[in-house]
Order: C-alpha cells, then structure tokens, then sequence
C-alpha cells in the first residue's frame, strides 16, 4: 500500500511550499536560543539574556495572530514579506547594538520589534488545508507531517544556533537565523499557485477576532498550561544536568524527548482512528499530565531521558488534534489566525514556565522544577475537562461545512476530519 506520506505530496507544488516552509520555520527554534548565547557570549549577563528572549517570546506572542489576521484579509504574500523584513532588520540591529556594547534599553526595543515575525508554521498549515480541505484523510496526514517538521526545528534549531554562536562568532546563531527567515519566507511566498485566497473583510462584515471562538477559547487557554510543561522541561532539565556533573548533556536529553514526540507523530500520521476528535484530544491532553510524574521520581540522567522520551510520545498526537480542532471551529476566513493563536498560547506558557520554574529551582533545586511541569499537566487537564463540552458545540458563525450543511456540530465535522 502506497505511503499516505508519499501520496500528500503528489499534489503539485506540495514539495515545494514544504520545502520553503521548513527553512522559513528553522529560524523560529534559532533566535531566541541565539540571541541568548549571544549575549552570555558577549556580557556573561545571563539575566539580560534571559529577559531579552523573554522579550522577543512575549512580542512575538502579541503580534503574531495580528500579523497572522492581515495574512487571512490580505494574502500571504502582501503581508509576509513586509514583516519578515521589519523583523530581519530588528533582529539585525539588535545584533550590531549589542556587539557596539549600546545601551540596554536599545536592545529590549529592538527584541520587542522582532516579535513580528511570522508564523510560518502556520501558513503553511493553511496551504495544506486549502489544498487538502475535501480529503480529510489526507488533511490528517498533512498535519502529522508538519508536527514531525515542529519537532526536526526544535531538535536542531537550538544546536545550530548555540554550535554557530559558540564555534564561530557569538553574533552567528542570531544572523544565520534571521538569513534563514528571510529567504525560507521569500521562497514560500513566491508560490502563488498554492497560496490560500484572501478573505477581504467588508466594512459591515464580521471584523472580530477568531478569538470570538468558545472552541479556539479552550484549545489556546489549554496551550498556555501546555506550554508552562515545555518551558518548565527546559529549565528543568538543564539544572538537573548540571547538578549531575553533565550540563551539556541536556541538550541531548531535550533531543531525545523530542524525538519522542516525532516518532509518535509519524505513526500517528499513518492511522485513520474513528470516533470523536474532542475525546482524542481531551485523552492526549491528559497523557501529556500522567507522563510528567516520573520526571519527578528521575534520580540519574539515563532515567530521565526514558522518561523524557515516553512523555514525548503524547505530544505530537495532541498538536495534530489541535489542529483539526481548529480547522472544525474557526472560519476559513480565519483560520491563519486561529492556527496562530494556538502558538501564542504555547509562547505565553513557555515563558512563564520557564520562569516560574527558574525560581523554583533556585529555592528547591533542580528535580523540584519537575513540579512545576506537573502542576502545568494539571492545569491543562483541568481546563481540557472543563471546555470540553465549549468543543462539542456546534460552531457559530461558520461557512457552510464541506458537504454543503450549515450548523455542523464539532463533533460530526471532527469525524469527517479524522
């Protein structure tokens, strides 16, 4: 039997936009951790380093589903190119203000500026869903493809940016990410064959955010807990090494724990499971919770990539999910956006993870920071349980569905999704 990877990509110019969506996305996983091994390069200032990524993560949060609604009003092509310049050029000039020693205020203006760079992820994500809309099977597939790409990103993005920066110069990680942006972004918008149509807003017409929606309420709100689990891993785990005797093992650790994730999301991709999407969902949500106990009881290095590893597997299954989700709740008019607030609730949760648990650690030690990666699963449990039923409603304000009916529920759409 054919592959259904294989047979996603016989439509023409799948390769291509996937291609330059990759290289696009790369930079993503790369800025943050290069400019913060730029700066400990530069000052030794890990403090100043740590506030900088916090920076660039929370205005990427805030800007990028704003940037990601012009995308659905105007075109990928109109508004990807004149951000992604914007963003090179702060990125840019917050690498010359920090090897000309400015002042520091002129690097938090410049992180902040940076924060409007795309979520390439997401277009991309849009493109399959064009392309793939009447072929949910297929559209399953593409999904699952695009979280093994997530996780590829943040396996190497991070080792490049740190290896380039720590090899070479400190400035590299940052300017060969930002290098990378710009053209993975050219690349992809110069394919205009598979670009989604624009969905112009009329001055009476529907302006509101895709926000308005109860189910991409609850799926964002969910990704915040679920985003305080990664920031909380990462910390945790590279003060857990380090008291070890092994700090650079960490990164090798985290490697293994997406790893994880990346072999669940190929065979996930490779199953066509019936039955409701939200009760998937709900059930991945809570396997992310269950598999953050063992981190706590983890006593050596070799036990807690084991357990780094088995917790992975819940991952790339839920963001699949998600997205089907999304693609059941949100307007065509409005599905970049929506797609893109799952990523600013990640950003968001990411960065008060981290720091939540760089205090905990500093209190309690490193194993304790596994606490907060706990309470996190809870958390998103918790909100998962609690806006399931927000999930089974049909949504408002929707096009008709694919067989022509208004006023599908979730949950029959889901079922044709999955």
């Amino acid at each position: 039997m054919p592959s259904p990877y294989r047979a996603i990509f016989a439509a023409p110019g799948t390769k291509a936009f996937s291609a330059a969506g990759l290289i696009g996305r790369l930079p993503i996983s790369m800025v943050g951790v290069g400019i913060l091994t730029m700066i400990s390069e530069i000052t030794g200032r890990y403090a100043m380093a740590s506030a900088l990524t916090g920076t660039l993560a929370l205005a990427a949060a805030v800007m990028g589903p704003q940037v990601s609604r012009l995308v659905d009003q105007y075109g990928q092509r109109r508004v990807l190119r004149p951000a992604t310049l914007v963003s090179v050029a702060s990125v840019t000039a917050l690498v010359l203000a920090a090897a000309n020693g400015l002042p520091d205020w002129t690097l938090f203006v410049f992180a902040a500026v940076a924060g409007c760079v795309p979520s390439v992820g997401s277009m991309v994500r849009a493109r399959w869903t064009e392309l793939y809309r009447d072929a949910p099977r297929d559209l399953h597939t593409a999904y699952s493809f695009e979280s093994v790409i997530d996780e590829v990103c943040f396996i190497f993005g991070p080792i490049l940016a740190i290896g380039l920066s720590t090899t070479w110069f400190p400035e590299a990680g940052p300017v060969i990410a930002a290098g990378c942006l710009l053209v993975g972004v050219w690349l992809l918008t110069a394919q205009r064959a598979t670009e989604p149509p624009p969905h112009p807003r009329s001055l009476d017409g529907d302006r509101s955010s895709a926000l308005r929606s109860p189910g991409l309420q609850v799926l964002t709100a969910t990704f915040v807990a679920t985003g305080a689990i990664f920031g909380s891993i990462d910390v945790s785990t590279l003060a857990f090494a380090e008291e070890q005797g092994h700090k650079s093992a960490a990164s090798f650790i985290l490697a293994i724990w997406a790893a994880g994730s990346c072999l669940a999301g190929i065979v996930f991709g490779l199953l066509h499971l019936k039955g409701r999407m939200e009760r998937r969902w709900v059930l991945g949500i809570c396997a992310m919770a269950v598999s953050m106990i063992p981190l706590l009881l983890a006593g050596n290095l070799p036990f807690l990539a084991v357990a780094l590893f088995v917790s992975g597997l819940a991952i790339a299954p839920t963001m699949i999910t998600t997205m089907a989700l999304i693609e059941a709740h949100v307007p065509r008019a409005k599905l970049t956006e929506g797609m893109t607030w799952i990523s600013t609730g990640l950003a968001v949760g990411v960065a008060v993870g981290s720091s939540v648990t760089g205090l905990v650690i500093d209190a309690a030690g490193a194993q304790r920071g596994y606490v907060v990666s706990i309470s996190s699963g809870a958390a998103a449990a918790a909100v998962a349980f609690a806006g399931y039923r927000r999930l089974t409603r049909p949504a408002q304000g929707e096009e008709p569905s694919r067989d022509g009916d208004i006023g599908d529920s979730s949950g029959e759409r889901a079922d044709r999704v999955a």
